[in-house]
């Protein structure tokens, strides 16, 4: 049976809307959820793309280094979260390692423990064991 009184997100105005926000505004504009609704693509009959990814956020604490610990396994716990949805979640939080490791510090000198964990950190963050 369908749901008449739920709004998609076609039904926003168009400032609202992730993709044209970001457009207008810039991709820093967009919050950390509607970031992670653009990778999910589309909202399902009982909640839209937007509403999914605060749903994920939000049984995480709001913190993106806990998603980037998820397994595909556990993404697929999420009602509306199928396999492609989890592994172009869980791309986009490798590109962000990815690009954390690639980034050059001053030639690569070693003063002290910070610029060690600089280094190792995200090498080692997502691990999940000691």
């Amino acid at each position: 049976m369908a749901n008449y009184n739920r709004l998609t997100i076609k039904d926003w105005a168009l400032e609202d809307r992730p993709r044209e926000k970001m457009i207008v505004y810039g991709i820093q504009q967009l919050s950390d959820s509607e970031l992670i609704a653009l990778l999910i693509g589309s909202g399902t009959q009982h909640a839209t793309a937007v509403d999914l990814a605060r749903q994920i956020l939000g049984s995480l604490g709001n913190n993106l280094d806990r998603l980037g610990k998820l397994t595909i396994r556990d993404l697929l716990k999420f009602k509306g979260v199928g396999k492609a949805r989890a592994i172009a979640i869980m791309a986009a939080m490798e590109l962000g390692r990815r690009r954390k490791l690639s980034e050059t510090p001053d030639e690569n000198r070693i003063t002290g423990s910070q610029d060690v964990f600089g280094l190792m950190g995200p090498l080692l963050a997502d691990i999940p064991h000691e």
